[in-house]
């Protein structure tokens, strides 16, 4: 990256905990989907996704140059911000279409059973296995799922599963160059992410170019998704070891349930909560590994 780049967000994440970076982002992980799913009987499922990443991928082309950043890379990184590009179009957009037939809690719930092997991946501990083991615990109470009401929202659930440990292990490959160059990064990736996702969406994102509230709720969704969750992850991941940044992942599946039952009025029994406290448990138990390097 040049030299003449600001580094007030190398400065943010020294002097803030990276822990408080990550409940920020926790908060609006979810916040944002909430929002967003009730855009879906006005502009569509895939319509919500594309105005999430082609309105994050504009507000990141104003504040950085994602272009210039890309070319400046050696080749190598250029094939990790494509990589992540990708995975960034086709995660939000199986996201939305899970979210779309089924419960919040439930989708985050099998989010994190994701990143259980990520989170295994340099857990050097029996007391890091015990905070695992609590914490998927927790997972599977809040799954608590028939099968076979909704195959194909597990299915879109699944693969929104599988491709969030990919954001997680190519997130933080790009945070390992600090948190100005990790955002910078993101920026490129997140126009990346939009000429992927421009097939997949624009024809549903067509319906809200006659809105201008619906254009601005998609901006909306896009900020609260897609640009204060993502930087606040690179503030958390430039200075969290991979394994436990993927454990405390464990906290969205109660996140999830907190902002389902308050803007979706998703309202948690008693075994959700259960399954909540577990989690909530486990992340407690959690002692960072030894090893920094992951």
């Amino acid at each position: 990256m040049s030299t003449n780049q600001p580094r007030g967000l190398t400065f943010a994440a020294s002097r803030m905990p990276p822990h408080v970076w990550f409940g920020v982002s926790a908060v609006f992980h979810y916040l944002g989907p909430a929002f967003a799913v009730l855009l879906f009987p006005t502009v569509g499922v895939l319509g919500v996704a594309w105005l999430r990443i082609a309105s994050a991928a504009a507000l990141f082309a104003i504040a950085r140059n994602p272009w210039a950043t890309f070319m400046q890379c050696e080749p190598r990184t250029r094939l990790l911000l494509v990589g992540l590009g990708a995975c960034l179009a086709v995660m939000n957009s199986a996201f939305y279409l899970a979210l779309d037939r089924l419960p919040m809690s439930l989708v985050a719930a099998m989010e994190f059973v994701g990143t259980v092997g990520v989170a295994l991946y340099g857990m050097r501990t029996k007391r890091n296995f015990l905070a695992v083991a609590l914490a998927v615990a927790g997972v599977l109470i809040l799954i608590d799922v028939q099968w076979s009401v909704e195959p194909l929202g597990l299915m879109w659930a699944l693969l929104n599963s599988m491709l969030f440990v990919g954001y997680i292990v190519l997130g933080h490959r790009i945070s390992q160059a600090g948190a100005s160059d990790g955002v910078e990064r993101l920026g490129a990736a997140m126009a990346i992410a939009f000429l992927f996702v421009m097939p997949i969406g624009f024809a549903e994102a067509v319906a809200a170019f006659g809105s201008a509230m619906l254009i601005l709720a998609g901006i909306g969704v896009g900020v609260c998704s897609s640009v204060i969750p993502y930087v606040c992850d690179q503030l958390a991941m430039s200075r969290l070891p991979r394994a436990t940044f993927a454990l405390m992942l464990s906290l969205l599946p109660a996140m999830a349930t907190v902002i389902g039952a308050i803007v979706l009025a998703q309202l948690p029994g008693p075994v959700d909560i259960l399954g909540i406290l577990l989690v909530m448990i486990g992340v407690a138990v959690h002692q960072p590994a030894a090893e920094h390097g992951e």
